[in-house]
């Protein structure tokens, strides 16, 4: 009987442990975005709220960290050199796993949430992102062509980072816009909501979000997916007539 109560304490203390602690309850201005011809660009307003059990007051120490996360490809980066006065493809990187698109808020700059090692764990922040080189280049061309791939994707509006944009009201209640651009690649995305709690991620949840294209837009992606020899012919034939027409009002006009 006795082995039997302390085999009993022993299960039901992690439960305890867990209950111990605060859960994120997290949710999504839009799960559904749908991409039209008009399309250009959206906010999302990620937003919840933290639980403390038992009537705990909240932790004043408490930050929140917000990603949004799309779905990951891999992609040639190439890199264009002048010679001879004309700019040419130099040198090439593969990745093979890199995110679609990246977007991180915080409630205070990552270096003052968590360690550089609890960082790079859940990928908080650009230059913690696992980017899976395709190998076989040396170390000073892998980060001369992340820092490239990172800059790129920055300026196109697919990678951004906000060290202050994540509103927390009373220490319970948070909030955090993240902004969609217009050229965003359809696919899951993923939310995940990280609580940090003096140097440590305490909670986590996550939600998913479906970008997608619709009406004609929808109708051209999945011709190109589905029937890509046929889709290519008609592209070439557009191309041609586009061309023979515009050399026919050219002749005419002149």
């Amino acid at each position: 009987m006795r082995r039997r109560r302390v085999s009993l304490l022993l299960l039901a203390a992690p439960l305890m442990v867990a209950a111990d602690k605060p859960v994120l309850v997290p949710d999504i201005s839009a799960r559904e975005v749908q991409i039209r011809y008009s399309f250009s660009g959206t906010q999302l307003l990620l937003f919840g709220a933290i639980l403390y059990p038992g009537g705990r007051i909240p932790s004043r120490s408490a930050n929140i960290a917000v990603v949004l996360r799309g779905p990951v490809q891999p992609i040639l980066v190439r890199e264009k050199a002048k010679l001879a006065g004309i700019w040419m493809n130099a040198d090439s990187n593969r990745f093979r796993s890199a995110p679609s698109f990246y977007s991180v808020a915080t409630s205070r700059p990552v270096g003052e949430l968590v360690d550089e090692r609890t960082a790079a764990i859940y990928e908080l922040g650009l230059h913690n992102l696992q980017l899976s080189p395709g190998g076989g280049a040396l170390p000073e061309k892998e980060r001369r062509f992340e820092a490239g791939l990172l800059d790129l994707r920055r300026r196109q509006g697919l990678y951004a980072e906000n060290p202050s944009g994540v509103e927390i009201t009373g220490g319970v209640l948070y909030r955090a816009t993240i902004n969609i651009p217009s050229q965003v690649p359809v696919g899951t995305y993923t939310a995940e909501t990280f609580l940090i709690d003096r140097g440590k991620v305490i909670a986590a949840a996550t939600r998913d979000i479906q970008i997608d294209k619709s009406g004609f837009e929808r109708f051209v992606a999945l011709a190109a997916r589905r029937h890509r020899f046929l889709y290519g012919i008609v592209a070439v034939l557009m191309s041609l007539a586009l061309g023979w027409l515009a050399a026919v009002a050219f002749r005419r006009r002149f």
